[in-house]
């Protein structure tokens, strides 16, 4: 059952963000940029600037709401795939959209630039980062601003249609 305030589209944190080994790179960051963008981010465990970047990248494509997904390389175990990539120094993020890198940067940057980063990897692809809230915040305004206050039910459903898709009651 879903709860109140979750969308029953986006996918659970578990699909978003996978560890991705040499083994699984291509299907997990390759293949899947087929359909949805994939941020890459090559870390090590004794790295301190990527034990910062990590959770907040986690973050920001959790928000993002599974238009963005997030692979996470350990260097230290995948160095065949850090070469590959020319990764000179952690961390390093790169974005993958059909198949091929389209963005990136080195080192740690504040959660604005890693939110504004996740935004516009989405914005390339053509997906929408905000779930489907965007449209649902529109349609309630756009009710507010046409609104007779003395039909309360035709807003009502109005609201309903546009938050059915992303709200599961029951």
């Amino acid at each position: 059952m879903m709860e109140l305030g979750m969308n029953a589209g986006a996918a659970p944190t578990g699909d978003l963000i996978k560890d991705v080994s040499e083994a699984t790179f291509m299907q997990d960051v390759v293949e899947l940029s087929q359909t949805v963008p994939v941020i890459v981010d090559f870390w090590a465990p004794w790295c301190g600037p990527c034990k910062t970047l990590g959770p907040a990248l986690e973050a920001a494509v959790t928000e993002a709401r599974g238009a963005v997904r997030m692979a996470k390389v350990n260097v230290d175990e995948n160095q065949m795939i850090a070469g590959q990539m020319r990764v000179q120094s952690i961390p390093t993020v790169y974005a993958f959209w059909q198949g091929q890198p389209i963005d990136g940067f080195q080192g740690a940057l504040p959660p604005s630039e890693i939110k504004r980063f996740v935004e516009k990897v989405v914005d390339a692809s053509g997906g929408d980062a905000s779930g489907g809230l965007d449209e649902a915040v529109e349609a309630a305004e756009e009710m507010m601003t046409d609104g007779d206050s003395g039909r309360r039910s035709e807003p009502r459903r109005g609201l309903w249609r546009a938050c059915s898709g992303a709200y599961r009651f029951g």
